[in-house]
């Protein structure tokens, strides 16, 4: 019912937005001489504001054509390779550029885009031939189509690896610093020759034992039982993926800004004052942040439960029950993946030693095979985008996947 109920105030708030974009042109017109007064700015301000609380956030694109490789700019081309119902996986091809070791990307599915991750995607770059999962919208996806659960998302990047070859690199943010383990050592497990190189755990959920977050707290505490009560929603018409059971993104996204509401309240403040000033720089700052930010996708709810369950309240892939297909995951079947796994000091989502948990669970990979990071003074997506991630943590994992390599 609340996903009708979101669905309806979206419609009923169309014409009020049509209304606002109209005011919105009226007073930024060069033609209007109000445009440039103290009322004009305010009104101006106050419109966009409306018009940009109440808009549904599409899809972003990533929209990289060229990377930096040797100090000078080569064009990228952005090609699909394997299509799946709920992944494409992207190929950022540099033609003119000969042979990098290939990096496949595996990004969240936690509610936000791929593109989450554009300056991930252009640091590494630099560096590496890179790959990423782009996750797809679970409410566009008809019926039709299946399910799609956490054995799902393991057997979709054990098939990407396969595709991709042997040597290749996987780096897990976030979220898929879990499956992505388990792939790796059900691959290991099978000597399957496409198993990576090397693998980059960046502020995962390995272990949540230690030092739990907020986050942590409450999918221990209420259980997936009252997550499917309260947050499992069907996707009503005229979506594609009508009648699905998903968890929905807008659902998502107001436990992420309910986390750092003040941030985000005063963060609005300063875009309106700013669109009053005329200080179009820091604006557009804003308006580029955020409009990827609130662009969310919604989950099926069959892969967000098991996640909550397995990953969240029973703790399975720590204490030895995790199972992929009635198989047995077992990190300490990896010998010869070299690990590197990156924390942040400030992490809200992913506590401290969270994702170095990795490493005891890997036990028969050798101590000159593993590398531990600890980002001082970044939170969590500090942790793979900002200043500090090209400065500090950047370099080091460049390191780190030429020495295993």
């Amino acid at each position: 019912m609340l996903y009708y109920l979101y669905e309806m105030n979206h419609a009923a708030l169309a014409p009020w937005r049509a209304a606002a974009d109209a005011g919105l042109n009226f007073w930024t017109s060069a033609a209007n001489p109000l445009a440039a007064t103290p009322m004009g700015r305010n009104m101006a301000a106050s419109l966009e504001m409306f018009e940009r609380s109440t808009r549904r956030y599409g899809k972003p694109e990533f929209g990289i054509v060229d990377a930096i490789v040797d100090g000078k700019a080569v064009p990228v081309q952005e090609l699909q390779v394997l299509n799946k119902p709920f992944c494409t996986l992207l190929h950022f091809q540099k033609p003119t550029v000969s042979a990098q070791q290939k990096l496949l990307i595996v990004a969240p599915l936690s509610g936000h885009y791929a593109t989450l991750l554009r300056g991930t995607v252009e640091s590494m770059l630099s560096h590496f031939d890179v790959y990423i999962t782009d996750w797809v919208d679970a409410r566009t996806v008809p019926l039709s189509k299946g399910s799609f659960d956490l054995d799902d998302y393991i057997d979709y990047v054990i098939e990407m690896l396969r595709l991709l070859g042997p040597g290749t690199n996987v780096m897990a943010v976030c979220q898929p610093s879990v499956p992505v383990l388990a792939a790796v050592a059900l691959m290991s497990a099978a000597k399957d020759g496409c198993v990576p190189k090397a693998m980059v755990l960046m502020g995962g959920a390995i272990d949540p034992r230690g030092k739990p977050t907020a986050v942590d707290r409450l999918a221990k505490e209420r259980g997936s039982a009252w997550f499917r009560r309260n947050a499992v929603m069907k996707v009503p018409p005229p979506h594609a993926g009508a009648g699905r059971e998903v968890y929905p993104g807008f659902l998502q996204l107001g436990g992420f800004l309910s986390m750092n509401l003040d941030r985000h309240t005063e963060a609005h403040r300063e875009l309106f004052w700013h669109l009053v000033e005329g200080d179009g720089d820091s604006a557009e700052k804003h308006r580029d942040f955020y409009d990827e930010y609130l662009s969310v996708m919604d989950l099926t709810a069959e892969f967000y439960l098991q996640t909550v369950e397995k990953v969240f309240v029973s703790y399975d892939l720590p204490n030895g029950t995790f199972m992929h297909r009635g198989r047995r995951v077992e990190p300490s079947q990896i010998t010869t993946t070299a690990l590197m796994t990156i924390e942040g000091e400030r992490d809200d989502i992913s506590g401290v030693g969270h994702t170095k948990a990795a490493h005891k669970l890997c036990s028969s990979l050798p101590s000159e095979k593993k590398l531990h990071h600890l980002q001082m003074g970044v939170g969590h997506y500090g942790v793979f985008n900002g200043s500090r991630f090209r400065r500090d943590i950047v370099p080091r994992i460049v390191q780190f996947l030429n020495a295993a390599n």
